[in-house]
């Protein structure tokens, strides 16, 4: 009788507990927005009310608060991946499904849209059991769903050899503080602890107990936007990005995938009128935690961008304004520019929410490091002449540079988020483009350093391009296609360059314009500038350009992006032997797509890169190396420090050997020697490689040498020469007559050393050579000293930041 008695109990108790809900959801906290929800502070609990059964909505997961390394790579403010979703009831379930985007009809047909959603996998992200059904509205709990690790929190610290971390639900728990609803998206908001064993330095370094990380995550279920957004076709030429997708219901004569650009709404209140202002002008808020003067720098850059939109007819249409109090950065309803900060020095970056149906832009957030100011602050100090010589107060002349740089990088962030690429072949139209990387620009003035012009001001002219042909109105009946189309051959027609990322940053690269942090319109005689500029900043270089009290440990850290001054300017000229100039050709288009860097273009290239290899360009002069003594305690060497084999001691040899080093991997990597070998098959008056590596060989291992330090240094090049030509010899990736060629400049050097007599240095090659002969595949070609991490504002970052940073 009892066991009858339980089973009607247990048979009964699945119709008692959801009456519950609605008898007990008056004590529920409830929030009333796009969706309504309800939070049970008792139990910790988030329930969610759906009325939107089969509505498509745009769900996003991002990190409220993050970890703090660069390294790790999971900031503040960080967005993860926006998902068109909907609800589906299925049985005592509401499925969240994330519909198959990438493989579309668009067609009135509802068969053949039905029959590609049918062929193609979809996603059920989440199955909520129902609670409560209240007549239309079903009642879910969602704290499950809340508590995963959606971001892949655990995922990147196991890449990032952190150690093996899982999500603690214990420790976990609803944040209602940044929980809130709105009639047209919803944000919730957990803290999320993961445990672990640490592994890594990176997590031990940010995380008061590396066993237990907390970070928060953030929730957004968001209204689609209305109907009536146009979608604009992408073209390769425009400096914009693309979003794509597959529509089946393309007829067979047209291409199946479909390119298009993202992009912010933006109409005018008039569209008849030459100006006019917009229905809805795009604003930017910038994180009321940001400091002055840094806040008026951010504001000011960003405002730049207005500029572009006047040139197209459109009136205050975009704003920079501070975030109000009260708003939460996260909040969909707010483009905004966010101020992180980490533990090590980093990139900034510009991501966006978009409706990837459309690539409409719904909310364009910045995320700016903190402390990518301080390395153009350093820069600027290590070029001054004795900044702190009478005052420890002398900042001004680096802080105008480093806010320089910060109005700049503000704009080109924005840039990112309203859908605009990188244009790092801008740095040869006069800086025409604020999506560059710009390289600080400094003069020698009457024989002084100047920084007045460091960075440009105001938008660049390409930008003007990119947001015409993502933002322009054009009068009913225009053929879109072919304005946009005669906007981009007008440009060009301008002498303007666009070239983005995949042609600009590898070392191998091959395009004769685009480079990350260079300047100028010939790469060659800019790099020949450079050089002087840094010759000048190392006669002046002295004590005074650390303040009172610091130990010269931080006089070597501030030394190293002098002494590395021309690192990238380095990188732009080797991109011209065996280099490239082309462009993102079209059919129809007049210029050509492509053609070789000149004969004499690449013999000058080759000329000044040569001089980098020189002693004279090397050594430290001694009287700066009295001042590097071994590092005082508590000022440890980190990854932008000098790296040597001498211990404890400077090593100036070792300076050397990683410039040198730098150069050669540039000049000497295997796609160039291929490439110098297949254009002198293709045109005999351009170089080959035989003919890079005769002056290059003349350089290395020049015997008149005065002094033993600069011959010390001349010995180091040579070594590392015959290094990478022992790599190249034996490379399998190389056209083989790469393999042929430099096997025959090892025998040049071989007999050359046999020739020069009994020395050392002689003797050692030989051997070298020799071991390579016999043993080429037991043969590791050594590595010179790392050079120091940091682009001018912060590709690297640092194990420590140096306390004149702080």
């Amino acid at each position: 009788m009892k066991n009858r008695i339980f089973l009607v109990v247990l048979m009964l108790s699945p119709l008692l507990v959801p009456g519950q809900f609605q008898e007990k959801s008056a004590e529920y906290q409830k929030f009333e927005g796009y969706f309504d929800f309800y939070y049970d502070d008792s139990e910790g609990k988030v329930y969610l009310e759906v009325d939107k059964l089969e509505t498509e909505f745009l769900y996003v997961y991002s990190l409220s608060s993050g970890i703090g390394s660069n390294d790790i790579g999971l900031d503040r403010g960080q967005l993860g991946n926006e998902q068109v979703v909907f609800f589906r009831k299925a049985g005592n379930k509401l499925l969240l499904i994330q519909p198959n985007l990438e493989y579309r009809a668009i067609t009135d047909n509802e068969l053949e849209r039905k029959s590609v959603e049918q062929a193609f996998a979809r996603s059920v992200l989440f199955g909520f059991p129902i609670v409560e059904t209240i007549g239309e509205r079903h009642i879910v709990e969602l704290t499950p769903f809340l508590m995963q690790d959606m971001h892949g929190v655990s995922d990147r610290l196991k890449r990032t050899n952190q150690g093996s971390y899982s999500l603690d639900t214990s420790k976990s728990a609803v944040n209602l503080e940044r929980t809130r609803a709105f009639p047209e998206n919803i944000e919730l908001d957990v803290l999320l602890t993961f445990k672990g064993d640490p592994k890594g330095n990176y997590i031990r370094s940010v995380a008061p107990n590396p066993k237990l990380v907390t970070v928060a995550q953030h929730h957004s279920m968001i209204k689609l936007p209305d109907p009536g957004f146009e979608k604009r076709a992408f073209d390769p030429r425009s400096g914009v990005y693309p979003f794509s997708y597959y529509d089946y219901a393309t007829p067979v004569e047209q291409p199946i995938v479909k390119r298009y650009i993202p992009r912010h709404r933006l109409e005018k209140k008039d569209p008849s009128a030459e100006r006019s202002e917009a229905v809805e002008p795009i604003v930017y808020y910038l994180d009321n935690g940001t400091p002055e003067p840094v806040r008026s720098a951010l504001l000011e850059g960003g405002r730049w961008w207005n500029q572009a939109f006047e040139a197209i007819g459109y009136t205050n249409a975009f704003q920079v304004k501070m975030l109000p109090d009260d708003a939460d950065p996260l909040d969909v309803r707010y483009n905004v520019i966010q101020w992180v900060h980490r533990s090590t020095r980093g990139w900034s970056y510009g991501s966006s929410v978009a409706d990837p149906r459309t690539g409409e832009i719904i909310k364009g957030h910045v995320s700016l490091g903190s402390l990518r100011i301080r390395q153009d602050f350093m820069i600027a100090q290590a070029l001054t002449d004795g900044p702190f010589a009478n005052s420890d107060e002398n900042t001004s002349p680096m802080l105008e540079l480093a806010l320089a740089r910060i109005r700049q990088l503000s704009a080109h962030e924005i840039g990112h988020t309203l859908g605009f690429a990188h244009n790092f072949a801008a740095s040869t139209n006069n800086r025409a483009s604020v999506m560059d990387y710009p390289h600080p620009y400094v003069r020698l003035d009457n024989g002084k350093i100047d920084f007045s012009q460091a960075y440009d001001t105001g938008i660049g002219e390409w930008d003007k391009v990119t947001v015409a042909y993502a933002y322009s109105d054009f009068p009913e009946g225009t053929d879109e296609r072919e304005a946009l189309s005669e906007l981009l051959r007008e440009a060009e027609a301008n002498g303007l360059r666009y070239i983005s990322d995949q042609d600009a940053r590898p070392a191998g690269g091959a395009h004769a314009y685009a480079h990350l942090w260079d300047n100028g319109a010939n790469a060659s005689e800019e790099l020949e500038r450079v050089l002087r500029v840094r010759r000048k900043a190392m006669e002046q270089f002295s004590p005074a350009n650390i303040r009172t009290g610091e130990p010269l440990s931080v006089l070597e850290d501030v030394f190293v992006p002098l002494y590395f001054f021309h690192r990238y300017q380095t990188e732009a000229v080797s991109k011209l032997i065996g280099g490239l100039d082309y462009n993102y050709a079209v059919r129809g288009q007049e210029s050509a797509a492509w053609s070789p860097v000149d004969a004499r273009q690449q013999e000058a290239a080759l000329e000044a890169l040569l001089r980098t290899l020189e002693p004279e360009e090397l050594a430290i002069p001694q009287n700066i190396l009295q001042w590097f003594p071994p590092r005082a305690m508590g000022y440890r060497a980190g990854r932008e420090s000098f790296k040597g084999r001498t211990g404890p001691s400077f090593d100036a040899l070792g300076a050397a050997e990683t410039s040198a080093d730098m150069t050669l991997g540039f000049l000497l990597h295997p796609q160039r020697a291929s490439r110098l070998v297949h254009q002198h098959a293709l045109d005999s008056s351009l170089p080959g490689l035989e003919d890079v590596l005769e002056p290059l060989l003349d350089t290395a291992f020049e015997t008149r040498t005065s002094g033993d330090y600069q011959k010390s240094i001349r010995e180091v090049v040579g070594f590392r020469t015959l290094e990478h030509l022992m790599a190249l010899a034996k490379n399998p990736g190389v056209h083989p007559q790469v393999n042929g060629i430099a096997q025959g400049a090892l025998d040049a050097i071989r007999g050359q050393m046999l020739r020069a007599g009994d020395s050392d240095m002689a003797r050692e090659i030989v051997r070298r050579i020799d071991r390579f002969r016999e043993h080429p595949e037991l043969v590791k070609v050594p590595d010179a000293p790392k050079i120091p991490d940091g682009s001018p504002i912060g590709s690297g970052c640092t194990d420590e930041i140096p306390v004149s940073w702080k």
